[in-house]
């Protein structure tokens, strides 16, 4: 594996800095690094890494899988009755009522019923449903058609004692009976659960983990490197082959940068009331103006992240890594490397793999949601994997690239999700911007220090934000009720 910046050479020589004068499953990380066992990590690197429209996975991408779900399902349910005195009605609750139509889940709930997809779905389409709120929409069965308006959608606030903080309803009715119900979670991330459902056994995978401890221990045993580790488990996992793996990786990297190019090339104002104007092409633009130096470089990461969190807000396609409003952190980065040291996408690819790594069980042991435990399971988990991402691509041995991966996310332990009139803008978009910067920070604190004197593991900090997300007020969890949300007196 090359290094990043060249043979012999660390990313503080590939950005020089200026110098100045002057509800929550699979979660049992305990304390002290007392462990239980818990089943096994079988997440897929594309349920991690996938395709689909912003601003948020689990407003956008979750309730299009759940109204999809729901569809393949109606068949069965509205036979021998006639679909012209049926109906669908959909109750959300949490932060999916509270912030959902600025974040377009009604179009997404809609989209899914009509039949469309997360990854292959027209996002321009998307957007321009539900523009005539008096439209009705046709839902198409094999018996016939329901119709389905706007009102069919009740955002219905909080209720207690759900076991996770989005879920969806969805009821078959015939005027005031309900024929069916149907429970849904969007889980963050994109990743949605059933009521009812019953899990599937754990597969049989050859390197079966749970936690960073177990990873290395796999590790130290088998003599296998990071990359062969989580390949051998994916192909297990998905049955796919090394070369459908790679395609598919190479096909994530692509609709990265085409996020970030997009972002680029774009500009006018966001969709929204909040009037806020894309900046991502003048910031660029700036960059290129000004003399090749560390501020150029920086200021061309920062444009970079943006740009991709810009196409992201504006409801286009962008990969979750590992939700979409933390989108643009991750594509920044990879397209920077691209661009500006022409780092090939064998190492790009080898890189996602331990970024994958580090979602797995941020994910597994905690939470990637907003809704969860605020930005820090977003932005702060973005970090941490494109730190991971960049100390592995660089060939750094595992233990600096868990040091990367853990400064990283320990610096945004806290950090509250706190959406400004409910839209994945402020603060969300120079979030992606500042976290890019601090994973490059955290890597050369992981590489240039002594792996031996950090103090913390990856677990840990897992934990803490696993903690800190329970203490957490609802008011800074994706509901637009507290923080910069209520005190943004220009918004």
């Amino acid at each position: 594996m090359r290094p990043l910046a060249g043979k012999n050479q660390s990313l503080l020589c590939a950005i020089p800095f200026v110098c100045y004068k002057g509800t929550i499953d699979n979660r049992r990380v305990t304390r002290k690094g007392k462990k239980t066992m818990s089943s096994p990590i079988a997440y897929s690197i594309f349920d991690i890494f996938k395709q689909g429209p912003g601003p948020s996975s689990s407003h956008t991408i979750g309730p299009m899988k759940a109204a999809g779900d729901f569809l393949k399902r109606l068949p069965a349910l509205v036979e021998g009755r006639a679909c012209a005195s049926l109906n669908v009605e959909i109750d959300l609750y949490g932060s999916l009522s509270s912030t959902g139509k600025g974040h377009g889940t009604h179009k997404a709930l809609l989209g899914g019923l009509l039949g469309w997809e997360p990854a292959t779905c027209d996002c321009d389409q998307l957007q321009h449903l539900f523009e005539n709120g008096s439209t009705v929409y046709a839902i198409q069965l094999p018996a016939g058609t329901l119709p389905f308006r706007l009102d069919n959608i009740h955002f219905a606030g909080f209720k207690p004692g759900l076991p996770y903080e989005n879920t969806m309803v969805f009821r078959l009715t015939a005027g005031e009976n309900t024929l069916h119900e149907a429970e849904y979670y969007s889980i963050g991330g994109g990743f949605i659960r059933r009521k009812g459902d019953r899990e599937s056994p754990p597969p049989s995978l050859p390197f079966p983990y749970s936690t960073m401890d177990e990873f290395k221990a796999q590790q130290r045993a088998s003599g296998l490197s990071l990359g062969e580790i989580i390949l051998r488990n994916e192909r297990a996992l998905t049955g796919k082959t090394k070369e459908e793996i790679r395609n598919g990786l190479h096909g994530i990297i692509d609709a990265m940068c085409r996020s970030v190019e997009n972002g680029l090339a774009a500009d006018g104002v966001l969709p929204g009331p909040i009037g806020l104007w894309r900046k991502a092409k003048t910031l660029s633009t700036h960059a290129e103006i000004s003399p090749r130096s560390s501020v150029y470089e920086l200021a061309a990461l920062n444009a970079f992240a943006i740009a991709a969190a810009e196409e992201n807000a504006a409801g286009h396609r962008v990969v979750t890594a590992p939700t979409s409003g933390s989108a643009g952190l991750l594509a920044g980065i990879i397209y920077f490397m691209k661009t500006f040291y022409g780092t090939p996408d064998t190492d790009l690819r080898e890189g996602l793999l331990a970024a994958a790594l580090i979602a797995f069980i941020a994910k597994h042991n905690a939470s990637i949601a907003g809704a969860e435990v605020g930005c820090q399971g977003e932005i702060g988990v973005a970090a941490s994997m494109a730190a991971a991402f960049l100390a592995h691509m660089a060939g750094e041995e595992m233990k600096r690239v868990e040091n990367a991966a853990e400064i990283a996310l320990e610096h945004h332990l806290g950090m509250t999700c706190d959406p400004v009139d409910g839209y994945v803008q402020v603060p969300c978009i120079e979030r992606n911007a500042v976290g890019a910067v601090t994973a490059f920070n955290a890597y050369l604190l992981a590489t240039m220090g002594d792996p031996l004197r950090q103090k913390l593991s990856f677990d840990e900090v897992v934990e803490a934000m696993l903690e800190t997300g329970r203490d957490m007020s609802v008011k800074y969890k994706e509901t637009a009720q507290g923080g910069l949300a209520v005190c943004c007196v220009s918004c």
